[in-house]
C-alpha cells in the first residue's frame, strides 16, 4: 500500500467532506471573524481508510499544523487548512510562502482550500512512505 497522492486525496470523500467543514467553520463571509481551519489526514495501515482530525482554529492568516495527535495504526499523509480571506481584496489564494517552506519540512501534501478552489503544497505523496513516524515524516 502507498501512501495517497494529493489528488487522490482530494478526490476521497472523507477528506472531500472534512474541506467543506473547515471551509464553512472558516467564515469566510464575516469580515471581523474570518479564520483559518485545517487538521490532519490519516490513513489506516491496515484497512488503508481515511481518518481526519481538525486542528485547533487558528487566526484570520494563519494555524497551526505541527503536532498532529497520534492514531493507533495510522499514519499522517497530509494535511488541509483554509485560507478564507476573499481573493477579490488581494489575499493570496494558493499556498503563502509560510506554507510552501512548512510543508516542504513536513513532508506531507497540504491540501488548502480557498475561495478560488483547492491548491496543493509540499510534496505530492508522504515523504518516505507509510513507514517510519506516524506524525509527520519530518
Amino acid at each position: 500500500m502507498d501512501a495517497p497522492s494529493a489528488a487522490e486525496l482530494e478526490a476521497n470523500s472523507v477528506v472531500q467532506a472534512a474541506l467543506a467543514a473547515a471551509w464553512a467553520d472558516s467564515l469566510s463571509d464575516d469580515p471581523t471573524q474570518r479564520h483559518e481551519e485545517g487538521g490532519w489526514i490519516y490513513q489506516n495501515l491496515t484497512s488503508g481508510e481515511v481518518e481526519i482530525r481538525r486542528a485547533v482554529p487558528g487566526r484570520q492568516a494563519a494555524i497551526s499544523l505541527e503536532n498532529p495527535p497520534e492514531i493507533d495504526g495510522c499514519v499522517v499523509v497530509g494535511i488541509f487548512h483554509t485560507h478564507p480571506n476573499p481573493s477579490a481584496e488581494g489575499w493570496e489564494p494558493g499556498p503563502s510562502a509560510s506554507d510552501l517552506y512548512l510543508d516542504a519540512r513536513d513532508g506531507v501534501p497540504d491540501l488548502i482550500q480557498s475561495d478560488c478552489g483547492v491548491y496543493y503544497s509540499g510534496p505530492d505523496r508522504r515523504r518516505g512512505g507509510l513507514g517510519g513516524n506516524p506524525g509527520l515524516p519530518t
